[in-house]
């Protein structure tokens, strides 16, 4: 956040200054049209297609994915009571919501396994303390507190799931923590070997 920017002006006005592994997550990067990316982990090859979430960027890639060994979906916890850059009439939980809805039930991604990060969790733990969740959900009766809300954001996605073969595997999330990161990337690895594997037939 610009804050954590802000507290450490003097480190970064530094002549000498070099940017800390925390400075590099902390970087936010707009992405336009598909961001290809070759890594390997765990003597594994992955390619990852990085994509633009706003409008104006889905017709851009939408179909090209059919082939896919799994799909994911990162939503910003602490989106739900903001609306959107390019349409300021619309929830930018709704209308990731949507979004999701129409990757999960796509004709391209029937049988796609989907990683779901709810993600930005530190920031929403501190947020739902004031800024109740009834202004995403106005249906929703439970505590203004960060487990039970999360849990119905979480029911919310992975209720428009419409297909059997289909697989969300739902993870919360905070980028900037390392620790937290590892975790879930060893489990995001092990969802996409063991769907490599069953696309096999070994599984």
């Amino acid at each position: 956040s610009s804050l954590s920017y802000l507290d450490s002006l003097d480190r970064i006005g530094a002549a000498d200054y070099q940017p800390t592994e925390q400075d590099i997550l902390r970087t936010r990067v707009k992405t336009t049209g598909i961001v290809e990316t070759h890594f390997t982990f765990k003597n594994l090859h992955f390619r990852l297609f990085d994509v633009g979430g706003q409008r104006s960027e889905r017709k851009k890639w939408i179909h090209c994915f059919e082939d896919v060994t799994a799909i994911i979906f990162c939503v910003a916890l602490s989106g739900y009571d903001q609306v959107l850059h390019e349409d300021e009439t619309t929830n930018r939980m709704h209308e990731s919501l949507k979004l999701f809805d129409s990757i999960c039930n796509n004709k391209w991604f029937t049988d796609t396994s989907i990683i779901l990060f709810l993600n930005k969790k530190d920031i929403f733990e501190e947020k739902i303390k004031k800024s109740p969740l009834t202004i995403c959900f106005p249906e929703y009766t439970g505590l203004n507190a960060f487990t039970e809300a999360v849990a119905y954001i979480q029911a919310q996605y992975e209720s428009k799931n419409k297909s059997p073969n289909k697989e969300i595997y739902t993870h919360i999330t905070c980028a900037t923590d390392t620790n937290n990161i590892q975790f879930v990337f060893d489990a995001v690895t092990d969802v996409i070997i063991a769907n490599n594997l069953r696309g096999c037939g070994l599984y």
